[in-house]
């Protein structure tokens, strides 16, 4: 433990993911901790706007989908254009008590002390805490984290009134389900919201500037959501540049684009990302300055020029997933107390809730050409599988990315139903370099959707033996229809 003569060896500004395992990890140290978080319960951002209600949000529609897919088209789900959207979300104070108050046991049992009220950098070490009362308090630290999420970033361009314009954290007040929506952005939470609701019969649009959604995911998982989307009767217009958004006083969101086109809609999602809360924070005083993008610089262990305080989360930019912040704020801490480097730090799981769900760990196949020259790639469509056609959700992808030989594995990439699950067993793989082989021999549940793993690796065992691996000239060897393996 840290010998000083401060209140606390750590103090985290913000309780949502990232400063809720930056704090535990130093609690597990042996380090006095402190928590700040302006909100009445802790969970941050995550639980009033963001993950906890976009997901459940997010599972009515699965749930209704699957109804009818699952009873074989028996039973028809209907609903009438006065929907609202809080009659579809009936479970989630009762999933945002769940999360809050198993968050609150998580940091109780570490011990980790916790304040009410807005923060304030004083200097470097010494943080004002002033509560809703108006009342300040100083609490001084060896090292402070800085994990106070963000806000979207809204462009001056549109006029987001939160009633017809809606950005990512007001979109889910909306009364009643509208008809029609045009959503503005093609990363993560445009896709999951837009994706959610072309399921509940909303036709939505996608207009992005660049050519195809989620850039940095690998392609197969990419077009697995759109064409998923597409079915739902959605569309994805990129290479597309807004000029601006307006209401037209009536009853439609415009979307006026270069060129002169107009699209309209019922209503008009903004999601062109996510800009850091550090304005309030007087971090300036800490001798902190924010980057041309409005981030905190932070280097691999997360710490910011100013050696004591460190950054994580949202702060610091993408990819701003909750895996990611969790493992930021562990990594901090643990270089803070003994100047190690998080032993699983390069394994993050990546997941993304889209409709249908896609998952990540590892390298793409993109990534694996560029740093090893060449890729053998093994995939199995969920149509092989015959849990997938019991559940009716074949729409899918797994795909196991090895290094040319087709002997070590380097990536796995998913899309389709229990991706964000199914990842997990990857994940588990690498962590005890197992090889593509390891999968081949392995007995699996049957019918299970695990068993893809098993199908994957075949296949690349089959490519293996045929000599075929893809390289930055020739990806399309990798990439042809699977042979007749069982």
């Amino acid at each position: 433990m840290i010998a000083t003569n401060y209140d606390y060896d750590v103090v985290v500004i913000g309780s949502g993911p990232a400063g809720q395992n930056a704090a535990v990890e130093a609690a597990s140290l042996g380090g006095r901790v402190l928590i700040i978080e302006r909100e009445r319960h802790v969970g941050g951002a995550c639980v009033q706007y963001g993950t906890i209600p976009s997901k459940t949000l997010r599972e009515t529609a699965l749930t209704l989908t699957a109804f009818r897919r699952r009873s074989g088209g028996i039973y028809e789900i209907s609903h009438d254009s006065q929907l609202s959207i809080s009659s579809l979300m009936t479970r989630l104070e009762e999933v945002v008590r769940a999360h809050q108050n198993a968050t609150q046991q998580c940091l109780d049992m570490a011990n980790v002390e916790r304040a009410q009220g807005k923060a304030l950098f004083i200097s470097p070490n010494e943080i004002a805490i002033r509560d809703i009362a108006g009342n300040t308090t100083i609490a001084s630290a060896h090292h402070v984290v800085v994990a106070t999420g963000s806000r979207p970033r809204n462009p001056p361009n549109a006029d987001v009134d939160h009633e017809n314009i809606f950005d990512s954290d007001s979109v889910l007040s909306m009364i009643y389900l509208p008809s029609s929506m045009v959503v503005l952005g093609g990363g993560v939470i445009a896709c999951e919201y837009a994706s959610t609701f072309a399921s509940l019969g909303v036709k939505v649009t996608i207009v992005d500037k660049w050519p195809s959604p989620l850039g940095f995911l690998d392609s197969d998982l990419v077009d697995v959501l759109l064409k998923q989307f597409r079915a739902n009767g959605g569309e994805f217009r990129g290479d597309t540049v807004v000029s601006s958004i307006d209401w037209d006083g009536v009853s439609a969101a415009r979307v006026f684009l270069e060129g002169g086109e107009v699209l309209t809609a019922d209503k008009a999602l903004i999601a062109q990302g996510r800009i850091a809360n550090l304005d309030k924070l007087d971090i300036e005083n800490a001798g902190l300055e924010a980057t041309d993008r409005g981030l905190l610089a932070v280097n691999e262990f997360c710490q910011t020029a100013v050696p004591n305080i460190y950054a994580v989360g949202d702060t610091i930019g993408p990819p701003a997933l909750a895996s990611a912040s969790m493992e930021q704020g562990r990594r901090a801490m643990r270089h803070a107390f003994s100047g190690e480097l998080h032993s699983s730090s390069s394994l993050i799981p990546a997941g993304i809730f889209t409709i249908p769900e896609m998952a990540t760990v590892g390298l793409t196949e993109q990534q694996v050409i560029e740093q090893h020259g060449a890729a053998m790639v093994g995939k199995v469509d969920f149509g092989r599988l015959a849990r997938a056609h019991i559940m009716a959700s074949s729409a899918g992808v797994l795909k196991l990315v090895a290094e040319a030989t087709g002997h070590k594995l380097l990536g796995i990439q998913i899309a389709g139903n229990g991706a964000t699950e199914l990842v997990h067993l990857g994940q588990m793989a690498f962590l005890n370099d197992m090889s593509v082989d390891t999968f081949a021999t392995t007995i699996f549940n049957f019918p299970t959707m695990a068993e893809g793993y098993r199908l994957a690796a075949l296949d690349i065992i089959h490519r293996r033996d045929a000599g075929a691996a893809s390289t930055g000239s020739n990806r399309d060897v990798a990439l042809q229809p699977e042979g007749s393996l069982s």
